[in-house]
């Protein structure tokens, strides 16, 4: 392997150590009520991107077990984030939605993401769409080789 590829692959691997050592498991928005563990958040994102989807769907997506979804949502849902809506079609499952509380916490976030992400997205607008399906193409064999490890 030529010396770029080495650089690429440590670059990538110190990348994925600080992603792994992070000490921002907990987001603050500036009260105790909107303060999150990163799940919390995300799953919070996840259904203020897709109002009305299952928990099971949810697990599928994050690729974790209904148990831990589960658990989760009973935190937002008592905290108020979080409502559940008995689906007509099929009376033991529930549709998941955002109360206005959640809302707000899904716009937080949002705005997070703006601030701190910005950088990204302007530096990622500069580069040719065939770099970045090179780049593409590397993360999703990394991410592979990453559910190895798991």
């Amino acid at each position: 392997m030529d010396k770029v590829g080495l650089e690429v692959i440590n670059a990538f691997i110190t990348l994925t150590e600080n992603i792994a050592n992070s000490k921002t498991n907990i987001l603050d928005f500036g009260s105790e009520d909107m303060t999150f563990y990163r799940g919390e958040i995300h799953l919070i994102k996840m259904v203020g991107d897709y109002p009305g989807l299952f928990s099971s769907e949810i697990a599928r997506r994050f690729g974790i077990t209904r148990a831990v979804i589960h658990k989760t949502l009973l935190k937002l849902e008592e905290r108020g984030l979080v409502r559940k809506e008995q689906d007509k079609d099929d009376k033991k499952r529930y549709k998941l939605f955002l109360t206005e509380k959640g809302r707000l916490a899904y716009q937080y976030h949002e705005e997070y993401h703006d601030k701190y992400d910005k950088s990204l997205f302007e530096y990622m607008a500069n580069i040719p769409e065939s770099h970045l399906e090179a780049i593409k193409g590397f993360l999703e064999h990394a991410n592979n080789l990453i559910q190895n490890h798991a």
